[in-house]
């Protein structure tokens, strides 16, 4: 006991120096980030200890919230893009909206071109983070279409009255916002976990009598993980539900509008992030130390920025997670054709009008080889020459939507399917 008090007197510590600059994450990230990393990673079995008792919970959880708060409120502070030379302002709004998640849409002063601009719909995961670790996707699809982005709802803020949200709640948000942006002029681009009920949702189209999406690209998702596990691939699919459910899963405390909704807690989430690519964490502490040892301002404001948005971490509603532990990576019900959304069965193989990209990471340790790419046998409705899958060499999780992999490989193939 003496020692969990003393913990938690050297977090309280940590995170008084943060409070002492409100903008911290825009002076010193580095330091910010260490307390962050510090205050979950090097304690995580004393916190899981901890978490045990609700009121240890509510002081843990109460630690992490004003670390993330000290890197600010995640936003994608997208004024302009810049193509051809020509910079092109932003406009940024929601066009629809549940209580779990926002579509926010975003689009840029073109010219007169008189053509009709594209329109993708972006489907962010909910997998701990905020949506807002798609910036540069978005950014890099702006001027060539409007983008749609699928933002969750930190489960934190979702008063419990609004009920429960399952992964076949998540198909079916995304199967309608699919029908609201018209599916048959629509390209959807899907990231990691949101491959799967992308895929589904794209499918469940058809049986009800929707027009199946233009395009649908699929980036580094566990569509089938059967093969070439992961450490987090092969975690999730032995770790056993009442383990979870004992110490992975508790309740928003008071004082959140949340309070009492059952989350898989952003602070427990963070060190399996870590776990899973810790390179991810020194390569973006590494580039924020070469900017500003360079001198170079922009590069500097980058980092910082992606350090922020790496740091912002969310909650997940309890029963997601356990259905997509289930459903996913324990029984496999998508690849093995017999998983029910509402009641349809999801049967990708009806798609036949859609063209299909898979892309992963060679390097990838979070969707591991073939993972991705087993999108293919399933959509075999669809002729080969509308099918495409691309490994990217030296390409890690990340890479496929953030950084040099990102603007040098997975981009342009991306964009070159599109607009084929």
């Amino acid at each position: 006991m003496v020692g969990q008090h003393t913990c938690l007197a050297r977090r309280r510590e940590s995170m008084d120096i943060g409070r002492q600059r409100p903008h911290q994450a825009l002076f010193n990230p580095l330091a910010l980030w260490s307390n962050l990393i510090y205050s979950t990673a090097s304690n995580w079995m004393l916190q899981l200890a901890e978490a045990s008792r609700s009121q240890q919970f509510a002081q843990c959880y109460g630690l992490f919230q004003q670390a993330i708060k000290a890197l600010g409120t995640p936003a994608f502070d997208l004024e302009q893009v810049e193509f051809d030379g020509r910079r092109m302002p932003v406009s940024e709004s929601v066009a629809m909206e549940t209580d779990f998640c926002r579509l926010r849409s975003f689009s840029c002063e073109r010219g007169s071109s008189g053509k009709t601009a594209r329109s993708i719909l972006l489907c962010a995961p909910l997998a701990g983070h905020h949506a807002v670790q798609m910036r540069e996707v978005v950014q890099s699809l702006l001027p060539h279409a409007d983008v749609y982005v699928s933002d969750w709802v930190d489960a934190r803020d979702i008063p419990r009255a609004a009920g429960d949200f399952h992964l076949d709640d998540v198909v079916l948000t995304l199967q309608h916002f699919m029908v609201g942006l018209e599916p048959g002029e629509l390209d959807v681009v899907a990231i990691c976990q949101a491959t799967v009920p992308a895929l589904a949702a794209a499918a469940l189209l058809v049986g009800a009598g929707y027009p199946e999406p233009r395009s649908l690209v699929l980036l580094g998702g566990p569509i089938d993980p059967r093969g070439n596990p992961t450490p987090l691939t092969g975690m999730a699919g032995s770790l056993p539900p009442s383990w979870l459910d004992a110490l992975g899963t508790h309740i928003v405390p008071p004082g959140y509008r949340g309070a009492g909704r059952r989350v898989y807690p952003g602070f427990l989430q963070y060190p399996s992030l870590m776990l899973g690519q810790p390179e991810r964490q020194f390569s973006l502490l590494f580039d924020y130390i070469q900017s500003h040892g360079a001198g170079d301002a922009h590069a500097a404001r980058e980092a910082e920025r992606s350090i922020a948005h790496y740091g912002a971490m969310l909650d997940m509603p309890a029963e997601f997670l356990v259905d997509t532990l289930r459903v996913v990576f324990q029984q496999t019900l998508l690849p093995k054709g017999i998983w029910r959304v509402a009641g349809g069965l999801v049967r990708p193989d009806q798609l036949r009008e859609t063209r299909l990209l898979t892309i992963e990471g060679s390097r990838d340790t979070i969707s591991g080889a073939g993972h991705t790419h087993a999108a293919q046998d399933l959509c075999v409705g669809v002729p080969q020459e509308r099918r495409r899958r691309i490994t990217i060499a030296g390409c890690d999780h990340y890479g496929l939507f953030a950084g040099p992999s990102w603007r040098t490989a997975v981009y342009p193939a991306v964009h070159d399917w599109l607009v084929g």
